[in-house]
């Protein structure tokens, strides 16, 4: 097989070194099952789509000007730059992933791999594609605690301004106690006249 030095994918602005072995665009759809007793069959609920993946594969040789690690060293700076503590999305130029519209990508797994008998590299890039989320942020009318009391008044004097007008007056008026505030009641009134019967006059 006669692998051609493809200068048509570049990563982080930078061309790929070596030749490109493959190179694998895999899109998925998200779907649940359901567990039905009794039932064979799965129902099956689609509920979106997962990131695309890219898996590039490189042989790296030796060149007049430079060895097979100093050429991987380029991906390993792509991957992670000096001081990097966090994976950074970067773009990517390539047919293949404009065909599945990715533009830029979360640099996952770099791996490579030494044969012996052989003066190359076989060097395996895994990247997921990046999608930004955009977040919407509310902002607050003042930010200390009594705004806050101040809003959940409001909104408690809301709530019962909705209320049907006849539940309102009754809310109003005296409703006595519960069952249970009367049975308390009751029994400490007994417990009280026990005590008085004994005591002396």
């Amino acid at each position: 097989m006669i692998f051609i030095e493809d200068e048509r994918i570049k990563l982080n602005g930078v061309v790929l070194p070596g030749l490109i072995k493959s190179i694998e665009v895999t899109e998925t759809a998200k779907v649940d099952e359901q567990e039905v007793e009794g039932s064979a069959t799965k129902p099956k609920q689609a509920t979106g789509y997962e990131d695309a993946k890219v898996i590039i594969e490189l042989i790296i040789d030796d060149t007049e000007s430079q060895t097979k690690y100093e050429r991987y060293a380029v991906l390993r700076e792509i991957f992670r730059k000096p001081g990097q503590n966090v994976p950074q999305p970067i773009p990517i130029v390539s047919e293949d992933t404009a065909a599945h519209g990715i533009e830029k990508v979360i640099f996952k797994k770099l791996t490579h791999k030494g044969e012996n008998k052989k003066s190359q590299l076989t060097a395996s890039l895994e990247l997921w594609e990046y999608i930004p989320q955009t977040i919407t942020a509310t902002s607050s009318s003042g930010g200390s605690g009594g705004s806050s009391a101040s809003s959940k008044a409001k909104a408690a004097t809301a709530a019962a301004s909705n209320l049907n007008p006849d539940y309102q007056q009754y809310l109003g008026t005296k409703r006595g106690k519960s069952p249970a505030s009367d049975m308390v009641t009751g029994a400490a009134t007994a417990a009280l006249n026990k005590v008085m019967s004994q005591m002396p006059y």
